[in-house]
């Protein structure tokens, strides 16, 4: 079996199992809502590569996308028009000399070690294997092998001597972060991947007059110690990291590994900035987000679209016309430490189409900041009354040791708070008053005042205390709490309940 991507049906979708030149022609027709058989971590590399395959594939052409797998499957062979016998779209190569899917040729001289699952080929590495367990998936399908090649080969960071990254991110120990906005399937948050697909391919199509150097990078020959010029390649291309060659054996396929002495791609100097336009770039450090060992919380999006610091990934931006459909920002990526990852990150923001053409400028930036100043007001009002029973009710013995006994509590209200941050900010962007936008505001406060109420009473009785002291360090305690909160809405010029 060399199961050739372009004519043999290996890609399992809602209603049927498709070619690859079937699955963009599907795509093109909106047919496909889902891949069953695509495992969550797998999401991004794989929309990705679909996006950066398709743009490839119709770089210099006018009008709508293909919707027919005849004219699809012109455009991918014409990618690897020196090839007349498709060896680079076969999963199995026959040739370890030529390429075959995402598999570079053999050099020779390459020690080879063998993996038995997909999902030990993938890139999911974890410091305790609690994430998603490993070398597993012994009764694996074809399309799992593609999944497992197209997540490591374009995701994957440094794995130790001989085992170098991508390129398109800052650093081996770094992330390939995808930030976009996605269409969403009416009535849902859930994302359309065909509406989605089709979205980023069309804005990038349009951008192009044709491949400007090597794209399909597994199909050009890897010599030993040899790195490719970034300079040189396609802004699209879609790169290979390791080496590694798909055989099928008598329980069925399995995959050799082998070691390089250098990276693919010399691109140290890039620090990630690749023409990845899923990618926010540090506009004074020139260097692509690492997520590290943080989440996607509102802090961090809200840094990345509303700090000033980062320019915005080209796919999360609206275009004039983006306000006919709901949408939803999506943000993956891996958070990787060194030689491990810290688990698959993903947050999907709903966005509703009446803010889409507003939700990045002056305005979102200015709303942004008055609620992230709101939200820290009334965390530091928890923190402060919460410390202050730690102190036994002793104002001057509030320190360090004390403040961190809140920190459970405001961890908590973190997350409200996070969960409450952009729907806020999508209701205030929806006003067109000043007066309704003060309401909704006000709304928020009163929610995050209420929030952090209930975490003051729930963590306050746990909270160590000399039983002879805890009545006055209660009371103190509540109404340094309740002081901090008072202060809070006599700013806004406001009452804490509302009068209807």
């Amino acid at each position: 079996m060399t199961a050739n991507l372009l004519v043999a049906p290996l890609i399992q979708t809602n209603d049927s199992v498709l070619t690859l030149p079937g699955l963009f022609a599907a795509m093109a027709r909106g047919e496909v809502t889902s891949f069953p058989a695509l495992r969550p971590h797998q999401r991004p590399a794989w929309h990705m590569f679909l996006v950066q395959l398709g743009v490839l594939a119709c770089s210099g052409q006018d009008g709508p996308l293909p919707e027919d797998e005849a004219t699809w499957h012109t455009n991918l062979r014409n990618l690897t028009s020196d090839f007349e016998d498709d060896a680079p779209w076969h999963l199995v190569g026959e040739d370890d000399s030529k390429p075959a899917f995402l598999q570079p040729p053999d050099p020779g001289g390459v020690k080879w070690s063998q993996v038995a699952t997909p999902d030990a080929l993938d890139m999911l590495i974890t410091s305790r294997n609690h994430d998603l367990k490993r070398d597993i998936a012994h009764d694996a399908s074809p399309q799992d092998w593609l999944f497992a090649l197209v997540n490591l080969q374009t995701m994957e960071g440094f794995g130790g001597a001989g085992n170098y990254g991508i390129a398109r991110m800052n650093g081996g120990s770094s992330s390939r972060a995808m930030i976009g906005l996605a269409p969403v399937q009416p009535g849902t948050a859930i994302v359309d991947p065909s509406a989605w697909w089709r979205r980023d391919v069309m804005r990038l199509v349009g951008r192009r007059e044709g491949l400007s150097g090597p794209a399909l990078l597994w199909c050009l020959p890897w010599p030993e110690k040899q790195m490719l010029d970034l300079a040189t390649l396609d802004p699209m291309f879609i790169e290979v990291c390791r080496r590694i060659r798909l055989q099928e054996g008598q329980r069925g396929l399995y995959a050799n590994r082998g070691t390089s002495k250098a990276a693919r791609i010399a691109a140290k100097e890039a620090k990630g900035m690749t023409g990845d336009p899923w990618a926010p770039i540090h506009l004074s450090e020139h260097k692509t987000l690492t997520l590290g060992e943080q989440d996607w919380s509102y802090k961090l999006i809200n840094r990345l679209l509303y700090g000033g610091d980062w320019k915005v990934p080209d796919l999360a931006t609206p275009t004039s016309d983006e306000n006919r459909m709901d949408m939803a920002l999506v943000a993956e990526a891996f958070a990787r430490g060194n030689s491990k990852t810290d688990g698959f990150k993903s947050r999907v923001i709903p966005v509703p189409k009446t803010v889409i053409k507003s939700m990045l400028g002056p305005k979102p930036t200015e709303f942004s900041r008055e609620q992230v100043e709101t939200i820290e007001s009334v965390d530091r009002a928890l923190r402060d009354g919460l410390a202050l029973i730690a102190a036994e009710g002793d104002y001057a013995k509030r320190g360090k040791a004390e403040y961190a006994r809140s920190q459970p509590a405001r961890d908590q209200f973190a997350r409200i708070a996070d969960a409450a941050f952009f729907p806020a900010l999508w209701e205030k962007l929806g006003h067109t008053t000043e007066e309704a936008r003060n309401v909704a505001h006000n709304r928020f406060t009163r929610q995050l005042a209420e929030a952090a109420r209930a975490e003051f009473e729930r963590a306050a009785p746990a909270i160590p205390c000399a039983t002879i002291m805890r009545p006055r360090a209660i009371t103190r305690g509540r109404v340094a709490f309740e002081v901090g909160i008072r202060k809070i809405f006599e700013e806004l010029g406001i009452e804490e309940k509302e009068h209807v």
